[in-house]
């Protein structure tokens, strides 16, 4: 790469990361008149090409919270349009992301706090998101506990609290919270913005098992557990023990109906069935019970039921 093509990279990357893509694509249109074939100059010139459509949509709406949203949907429609790349770079990209989150994050703090907690939730998830998206952890686990006590149970929240953890190399904390989230509510949970190893690592596994969207959530907390990836537990209070037997015979009749969902309640059963063993093992002198639940499993799905044992 010469200096001239180095320069127009640098000064374009600098302005991505400041959110000015039309500048930092006038620039790379410049740079791209002296070598027209250099790969990186194109390949970010074809993502600014992205960006500056998306940024000009999101300026004809009034409420920051729409501008925020739009650019955080339209980032998952970036990451499609990436990976039909046969060749991408990544400082190009650590740049877009970085000018991206930094506009949304700028976005939701315009906003008016929230009177109702929910509301208000929803908005500090999303400071949280982005905080994380830009690698400043710490602000973004603020954030997020924030966000847990408003809106206490969000399975969503506490998916990126837990990714949170995962990045900052707390993994303990990590996966109690990932298996709390998908066992709270697995089809909540927004896979596109969990970046840490430890998560993207069990998606990409249970991916390879054929699995996709809602049925794929429900996958995730199965082979979490068979896999060692879910692996830290709690003690269950009397009441949660109380709503697990509930939830597992109402998933028990469901699956009774021939016209059920067999694809998604078959997991779903299966990791309640996981949380009821590990309460009986934790409880003591309950083989019975174990071996009941265990013959359940083995009826629901054999293939589950040997990993389990073995």
């Amino acid at each position: 790469m010469s200096d001239q093509q180095e320069s127009v990279l640098s000064e374009a990357y600098k302005l991505l990361k400041s959110g000015d893509i039309e500048k930092a694509s006038t620039i790379l249109k410049e740079g791209l008149v002296y070598n027209l074939e250099d790969e990186e100059l194109i390949f970010a010139l074809h993502c600014c090409n992205f960006w500056i459509d998306c940024i000009r949509r999101m300026e004809n709406l009034k409420d920051s919270y729409e501008k925020g949203e739009s650019l955080l949907l339209e980032w998952k429609s970036f990451q499609l349009v990436i990976k039909r790349e046969k060749k991408t770079f990544e400082l190009a990209l650590y740049a877009i992301k970085t000018g991206v989150f930094t506009l949304a994050l700028e976005c939701y703090k315009e906003i008016e706090e929230p009177k109702q907690s929910s509301q208000k939730g929803i908005v500090l998830r999303k400071l949280g998101l982005c905080c994380k998206e830009l690698g400043e952890f710490d602000l973004a686990k603020t954030y997020l506990m924030q966000a847990n006590e408003v809106s206490p149970g969000s399975a969503l929240i506490l998916a990126e609290l837990a990714d949170c953890y995962a990045l900052c190399g707390e993994e303990r904390q990590s996966k109690v919270l990932f298996r709390e989230a998908f066992f709270l509510d697995a089809a909540s949970i927004d896979l596109s913005f969990l970046d840490s190893e430890l998560i993207r690592c069990l998606i990409q596994k249970v991916q390879e098992k054929k699995y996709t969207g809602a049925v794929l959530l429900e996958w995730i907390p199965v082979y979490g557990q068979l896999f060692g990836v879910f692996n830290v537990k709690r003690k269950l209070r009397p009441q949660e023990v109380g709503k697990l037997r509930q939830e597992i015979y109402a998933k028990e009749n469901e699956m009774k109906d021939p016209s059920c969902d067999s694809k998604l309640i078959t997991p779903r059963l299966i990791n309640l069935y996981f949380w009821i063993i590990d309460y009986y093992v934790l409880a003591e002198n309950e083989n019975s019970r174990i071996n009941d639940i265990l013959i359940r499993i083995k009826i629901l799905d054999s293939e589950i039921y040997n990993l389990y044992v073995k």
